[in-house]
């Protein structure tokens, strides 16, 4: 998406978790090994398995694993049993996240998040991390398959928001489902480039720009040196 307007001019900030807020990799892939071998399915190596990092849990299921439905399915169940009491805190805040958010918040700035993570583990995490409080609403997808995909996610945050203007309104992710779901919800998409995105992805796909540490995420939309 070409980028004509002054980043700063976005009063509306929709933020993604995992990749963007938080480095979640490890509790992720944990709790994917896990539901694969408690499934009897094989278990790839890391390369593959990072692949699953940013996308909805459902579609990495079904595509990257080559899962069909009800497979699917049980096998979300099977990861759940496991990041639901341990892996949603195998994860850290990026290094100048909570900086950055303080100062958004402190420049006028509305935040929210919009994370295609269950929301009640995105809860979870951002309450223990201390970085809760800087949100005006934290969205996420249901347990029971709703909002299951990014569009859905980012309307659901911007009605919450109360938000009419979506011109007003800016995404900020580290994947293609990020950049996509923006797109479709009307609003273009700031790449995370400390993210989890493979080489290229981000450009490909359209972000308005791509920002390479939380540092110039901040100077971007305050227009701050």
């Amino acid at each position: 998406m070409k980028q004509e307007r002054s980043l700063n001019e976005y009063g509306i900030i929709l933020f993604d978790l995992d990749g963007t807020l938080t480095d979640s990799r490890e509790g992720i892939i944990r709790s994917a090994e896990y539901a694969l071998r408690e499934l009897g399915q094989p278990v790839p190596g890391n390369d593959k398995m990072k692949l699953m990092l940013g996308p909805p849990l459902i579609v990495s299921m079904r595509e990257l694993f080559g899962m069909p439905e009800e497979l699917a399915q049980q096998a979300v169940k099977k990861y759940r049993e496991r990041y639901s009491t341990v892996g949603l805190f195998e994860n850290r805040p990026y290094d100048g996240v909570k900086d950055m958010l303080k100062e958004l918040k402190a420049a006028g700035r509305r935040l929210a998040v919009a994370t295609s993570k269950p929301e009640v583990f995105s809860v979870r995490i951002l309450e223990k991390f201390g970085l809760a409080g800087y949100f005006e609403n934290i969205t996420g997808s249901g347990l029971d398959g709703s909002r299951d995909t990014k569009r859905e996610v980012i309307e659901e945050a911007l009605s919450r928001l109360g938000v009419r203007d979506r011109s007003k309104a800016i995404m900020v992710g580290d994947r293609s489902h990020d950049i996509i779901g923006a797109r479709e919800a009307g609003i273009p998409c700031i790449g995370a480039g400390w993210g989890y995105a493979p080489e290229g992805e981000l450009n490909e796909n359209g972000a308005a720009v791509i920002a390479s540490s939380p540092g110039e995420l901040l100077m971007l939309l305050t227009g701050r040196k």
